[in-house]
């Protein structure tokens, strides 16, 4: 472990360095631990991935060890900064070994999708994808570039695993990779979907931000009105194909939700947000945007431990383009970890507020593994809205699902219940207690747990 956490900082001996166009686009540590570099998936679109290989990795002939891809939400929202470095990875942002990294149970292949997220970038504006759909295809021709040259990771089951928007490119994503599958474009094993606090239906969201905040005190009867009444105009706007207009009136809707409430954090409504003004009618539709990113990062900041080594802050920006910008060697100068994101976004405000609850009942009747867990006291993905959506299912064997018991979960030899299970065949329900947004950062023992549990990992009773 001791080379894997310290390569971060130490000069690392490369065996592979790859060129296209000018760019380096393939790198491997000299203890072949972690792999990096760039896919060029259309002309001019570069998306940047990460694999870790697990030192904990458990040989079972029977039980192949696992690979988890990661996809982080926004649109816009990097996996290799935010799901590696502020959730899950084997480093925090002060550079220390993460003890609840998930590499205990799998492999971890980080991407900054769709390009123009992270240190993915676009050299001309026009390229941005539009749809989840083109985020999939470009996705796919990552994962056919890196998998089909290496006969190692194609023996090991790939779980696409997601959160908050990374579950819209999720689903849409199982279904191109199973369709490549079966056409024999790609070569591995698909084991399964895994839901995080995810976007799949945003009108449900909408419509239980307002009883969800009422319920708990946070608003009173004239907040309950407002948001309802906005929900119920963002209802009538995606029956209608206004896919813009309700993206903006969901700007609108947050804006009610933060007068309303004094500042609720979206991402644990225990909470108060703490940087962002109550006041903020007079903005621009545009700006909800940059607000949002606000909401998003200082939650996330709010969990970080200051550093006392010199040079090192937590701050995420300052690590990706400053000791990681410089250990990767092959992100370009010109490049600056996450300029692009607000284009990213922009470019997808027609696909925001659309559901993909289709593709999820397109997996389950294809046989494929999906999991869904929610966090107890999020609000931007409320378990109230998930709930909602999974009633929608046309799958044969909901009704079935729902009447099942749920099953509590502890930790170790901790008998507090820290979750609560669900599962029927190949569809799985995970309610995290005392977790927000962020399941990992909130409740890294129960979460991975549950990552084991997942992803069958011969490492699950470890």
């Amino acid at each position: 472990m001791e080379k894997l956490f310290h390569s971060v900082i130490l000069f690392v001996l490369f065996l592979g360095l790859l060129f296209h166009g000018g760019i380096a686009t393939y790198m491997k540590s000299q203890d072949g631990s972690e792999e990096w570099g760039y896919v060029q998936v259309r002309p001019k679109a570069h998306m940047f991935w990460w694999l870790y290989r697990s030192p904990y990795r458990v040989e079972n002939p029977s039980k192949p060890w696992p690979i988890i891809l990661w996809l982080q939400g926004g649109p816009g929202a990097s996996g290799v900064g935010v799901g590696n470095f502020e959730e899950f990875g084997p480093l925090d942002t002060l550079l220390k070994p993460r003890n609840s990294t998930w590499l205990k149970k799998a492999d971890l292949l980080f991407v900054d999708n769709p390009v123009g997220t992270g240190y993915s970038f676009v050299e001309e504006d026009g390229l941005f994808v539009k749809t989840d759909v083109q985020a999939a295809t470009d996705l796919t021709t990552l994962l056919i570039k890196i998998f089909n040259r290496d006969k190692k990771l194609q023996k090991s089951p790939l779980f696409i695993m997601a959160e908050s928007y990374g579950g819209k490119y999720a689903v849409t994503l199982a279904l191109s990779v199973f369709k490549a599958i079966k056409e024999k474009r790609l070569n591995l094993i698909l084991g399964g979907v895994a839901l995080g606090n995810s976007w799949i239906s945003p009108e449900d969201y909408v419509f239980s931000w307002g009883p969800l905040l009422k319920d708990v005190s946070r608003i009173d009867e004239n907040g309950l009105q407002k948001s309802n009444s906005i929900a119920l105009k963002i209802k009538q706007q995606l029956k209608d194909g206004k896919f813009n207009e309700a993206t903006t009136s969901w700007g609108e809707l947050e804006n009610v939700i933060s007068s309303s409430s004094n500042d609720v954090d979206f991402y644990n409504f225990l909470l108060d947000s703490g940087s962002v003004s109550a006041t903020l009618s007079a903005m621009e539709p545009e700006l909800f945007r940059e607000i949002s990113k606000k909401r998003y990062s200082n939650y996330l900041s709010s969990k970080r431990v200051r550093s006392s080594t010199p040079g090192l802050t937590g701050d995420l920006a300052e690590l990706l383009d400053g000791p990681i910008k410089k250990k990767l060697r092959i992100v370009p100068k010109n490049v600056t970890w996450g300029e692009q994101s607000n284009n990213v976004f922009a470019a997808l405000s027609t696909d925001f507020m659309k559901p993909r609850i289709n593709e999820v009942d397109e997996l389950l009747a294809n046989g494929v593994n999906v999991t869904v867990y929610s966090g107890q006291v999020d609000l931007i993905c409320a378990t109230k809205g998930t709930e909602a959506w999974i009633r929608k299912l046309k799958w044969k064997e909901l009704q079935t699902f729902l009447g099942k018991e749920r099953t509590p979960l502890y930790c170790g030899s901790d008998r507090e219940t820290k979750a609560f299970y669900r599962s029927y065949k190949n569809l799985h329900f995970y309610w995290i207690l005392k977790a927000g947004h962020f399941v990992p950062t909130d409740q890294p023992c129960v979460a991975l747990d549950m990552v084991g549990a997942i992803t069958g990992s011969p490492a699950a009773e470890k």
